[in-house]
């Protein structure tokens, strides 16, 4: 599994990965006693595992389903800035509150999703591009 060091991720279950499956993921103590997890669970855990393996500690910050614009900001590693920028020109969902505004997780996650889809769109259409050559055409 590739970790990045310094690199956030976020994991969120919907509301069917949180399903045990009979006979799936579990953890076993040393002394055999199984506890059964979603098979989504045991993403994170194999996220958590990759981690230690390679020497990184680790920070495991619980969210809400629901968090203040500048929290989401920082759970995707974007600026406070740029995100309030998009949540101002209604890519993302908000409500206000009296002194917060509010943005739902899921619609974070799958707005990062977004952003993320087009790089590579746009990186792929760079390395699909003709390169570029100053050099006039030899003539044989």
């Amino acid at each position: 599994m590739d970790v990045m060091p310094s690199r956030t991720e976020v994991f969120l279950l919907t509301e069917d990965e949180r399903d045990l499956v009979r006979d799936g993921a579990a953890l076993v103590s040393p002394d055999g006693t199984r506890q059964d997890i979603p098979p989504k669970v045991h993403e994170v855990m194999a996220f958590v595992e990759a981690a230690l393996r390679q020497g990184y500690a680790l920070q495991i910050t619980p969210l809400r389903q629901e968090v203040p614009v500048d929290q989401a900001a920082d759970a995707i590693s974007m600026s406070r800035r740029q995100f309030r920028q998009h949540v101002g020109k209604g890519e993302i969902p908000f409500r206000t509150s009296e002194y917060v505004d509010w943005v739902k997780l899921s619609d974070v996650l799958a707005f990062d999703a977004r952003l993320k889809a087009q790089r590579e769109e746009a990186l792929q259409a760079l390395a699909d591009e003709e390169p570029w050559d100053d050099e006039p055409p030899t003539v044989r």
